[in-house]
């Protein structure tokens, strides 16, 4: 997932770190851990707020106001040019002329507008086909090696969540077989919440500089992928960096919110058994869910921000030029105004645009591989999993609500 499916960090910056301008309540969920932090709610649909930083932002809860600031072009999503109050990084010069790096998830039209159909040219229908079998087969093989242990038992998330689009990354990017190891450890621990803050910049690091041999290998020997097509075919061309840029952001887009979308997306259905039990009765099912499921667990916390250019009224509440505005998904996609119950997970929810993937012009880009991967994933280990249950108390599973990126660090499972 790209665009607004992502954290909207500075890169080099871990998710984990970020946490530190945040007000707990804002980002620490209570003892259900599928609902949004006590914080966001019931306070207005835009609210001021005092970051940890002593800085001031404006909290956007209400499911109308998220989509106007996501589609008005007096919202700037370009942290280079206007200062976040969410930003880590010290101010800077903003860059003069147009800019030369790949971010353009940090990006305004008309430069994103420009990379950002490069990008759309390559996500074809076609690839998208061709992926959907291969993400079948890497489904299948990792179910049947947890099966073929012998125990029974499994943590899910480096079992099966976190190595799946990983692999599917690789096939979309066109990472050799014999580099995906690699590949495969240090995209896990540059993701980790384990690791020390040294092993990840290592790690993202070697991920660099590994992109950096990929975009070259392409450039010399051409194939089918992705990769290739941006190397070869984007008019006009795009640099060495801007490649390595795009392959990144297609990395962590693509990776840390799927692997996290699975894992939560089976805790959630494990602990409401009636709504596992309807989707076991009725795979067909599986479209439906995928849709309540990210509407019900809005993964990308307060990770979306945008920087008012002019004075805006937005909610009824007035926003002065500069003002930071961060939009709180996981409220937005339970405002009562738009979802009869949305407290509740109901699988049989007749679909209504949520923003699980963001609006307007940085909606994700890859959300259609994403509802594949989903799809696949829980359908497969929902099939040939029987009796798939947690293999501990629920309130021993260890979430992230530490990261901006919610979901489980580890999931046990056992099955019949």
């Amino acid at each position: 997932m790209t665009d607004d499916s992502l954290t909207e960090q500075p890169a080099g910056v871990s998710t984990a770190t970020m946490r530190r301008i945040l007000p707990a309540d804002l980002v620490e969920r209570g003892r259900d851990p599928f609902s949004p932090p006590p914080g966001l709610r019931g306070h207005g649909p835009v609210r001021e707020v005092e970051l940890l930083n002593g800085a001031r932002a404006w909290l956007v809860t209400g499911f109308d106001e998220a989509r106007t600031v996501l589609a008005d072009p007096r919202f700037s999503a370009d942290k280079l040019r206007h200062r976040d109050a969410t930003s880590l990084r010290p101010p800077q010069a903003p860059p003069e002329g147009e800019r030369t790096d790949g971010a353009f998830v940090f990006m305004d039209p008309p430069e994103h507008t420009r990379l950002r159909r490069v990008l759309t040219g390559q996500f074809t229908v076609r690839r998208m086909r061709e992926l959907e079998t291969r993400v079948r087969q890497i489904a299948v093989e990792h179910v049947e090696a947890m099966q073929a242990a012998g125990t029974r038992t499994a943590d899910l998330v480096p079992a099966f969540a976190l190595p799946l689009p990983s692999l599917v990354i690789c096939e979309l990017l066109g990472v050799p077989y014999a580099d995906r190891a690699e590949f495969q450890e240090r995209t896990a621990v540059g993701l980790s919440a384990s690791a020390t803050m040294r092993e990840q910049a290592a790690a993202r690091a070697g991920l660099h500089a590994f992109m950096a041999r990929l975009v070259a290998a392409k450039r010399a020997n051409p194939a089918g992928d992705l990769l290739s097509g941006l190397v070869h075919d984007a008019d006009p061309p795009l640099t060495d960096a801007q490649l390595v840029d795009v392959a990144l952001l297609l990395l962590t887009a693509g990776h840390e919110t799927t692997a996290n979308m699975l894992g939560l997306g089976t805790f959630a259905l494990l602990e409401h058994p009636d709504q596992l039990a309807a989707l076991r009765a009725e795979p067909e099912l599986i479209g439906d869910a995928v849709e309540e499921l990210l509407r019900f667990l809005s993964i990308i916390q307060l990770g979306v921000s945008r920087v008012a250019k002019e004075p805006v009224t937005l909610g009824g509440v007035d926003l002065p030029a500069g003002a930071t505005v961060v939009i709180a998904t996981p409220e937005v996609n339970r405002d009562p105004r738009h979802w009869p119950d949305p407290d509740m997970l109901d699988l049989r929810r007749p679909r209504t645009p949520h923003l699980a993937f963001g609006h307007g012009v940085h909606q994700c880009l890859g959300q259609q591989l994403a509802r594949i991967e989903l799809r696949i994933g829980l359908g497969e280990l929902i099939t040939r999993l029987p009796g798939l249950r947690l293999a501990v108390p629920a309130a021993q599973v260890p979430v992230r609500d530490e990261m901006l990126i919610f979901g489980v660090h580890s999931l046990p499972v056992t099955w019949a």
